[in-house]
């Protein structure tokens, strides 16, 4: 009886002991389940608030949409006119000027002799009146010797600049934060190296859009004026009367007659002694010439 109630004994404790882990088992099953729940939801909460992140981050970040600004062209012209009077012309193309609300940035004038008159003239237009006033010029002028007018398109350049100075004012609000937040000296003097680099940029971009913007809104006009004057010789009474011109051509004469006269009393006079000693000779030689041919006769 012992040794039965002893197996009895022992499978009970077998089958509880079996009992125990199976429901262990399970427990842990469940637990590892409910874990790997928990953390799978974590993880996608996490992977959609990186999401979010991100796509909060993107729109922050990504650029504006840039806006494109009409067309800029800059329009320069060349005119070379020949005109009647040149002061006039000058003085019309100037009061045009002011009239179509531009101004004369160099103005300079030549005279060769009295017979020709030229002048170069530099004048920024506004471009709106730019075909008005180049018509204008044009009708001071008695001939149009040359007439050429350029015009160059920068929009596509303007845009890249405007492009590039958001960029550049996006990197330095990131200096200026990090700058802020630096600690170390070491990394706010590379911040501000870096900081002050990007603000030169910055100005050149802003220097360079002014210059398109200023040539687009002002034109130029280049204006080169002729004239040639023709010079009649003006008739004085003098040349028109012919008795005071007689009596200054027979003084004239009277006074060359005289200055030759006076030249030959001079020259007789003061060559005297050579003039004898050359008369002696003279008549020395001829004596013995007549002395010779008589002998030569009588022989």
């Amino acid at each position: 009886m012992k040794k039965v109630f002893r197996l009895i004994a022992f499978i009970s404790l077998v089958l509880f002991l079996a009992a125990c882990s199976s429901s262990s088992k399970s427990e842990d099953t469940k637990m590892s389940s409910d874990s790997s729940v928990e953390m799978d939801s974590a993880a996608k909460e996490e992977k959609s608030q990186l999401s979010l992140d991100n796509n909060a981050r993107q729109e922050k970040t990504a650029p504006a949409e840039l806006e494109a600004p009409s067309q800029m062209v800059i329009y320069q012209a060349d005119l070379q006119l020949r005109v009647k009077k040149f002061e006039d012309t000058l003085q019309n193309i100037e009061e045009q000027v002011i009239k179509y609300g531009g101004y004369i940035s160099q103005s300079n004038v030549s005279k060769d002799g009295i017979e020709q008159v030229s002048g170069q003239i530099t004048v920024r237009i506004p471009q709106k009146n730019f075909q008005a006033f180049l018509h204008d010029a044009e009708g001071q002028a008695a001939e149009v010797l040359q007439r050429n007018i350029t015009g160059t398109d920068v929009t596509e350049e303007y845009i890249d600049l405007d492009s590039r100075m958001k960029s550049k004012r996006v990197v330095e609000e990131r200096l200026t934060s990090f700058m802020q937040s630096a600690q170390k000296t070491e990394d706010l003097l590379k911040i501000s190296a870096d900081l002050a680099t990007v603000q030169e940029e910055i100005e050149t971009i802003q220097g360079r859009m002014k210059y398109l913007e200023n040539q687009t809104a002002l034109s130029t006009v280049h204006l080169s004026l002729f004239e040639n004057k023709v010079i009649v010789p003006n008739l004085d009474d003098e040349d028109l009367n012919t008795w005071d011109k007689t009596k200054k051509q027979f003084m004239k004469s009277t006074n060359f007659l005289l200055a030759a006269i006076s030249g030959l009393f001079v020259f007789i006079v003061g060559n005297i002694p050579i003039i004898v000693i050359i008369a002696v000779v003279a008549v020395f030689i001829y004596l013995s010439i007549k002395k010779t041919r008589n002998h030569n006769g009588n022989g």
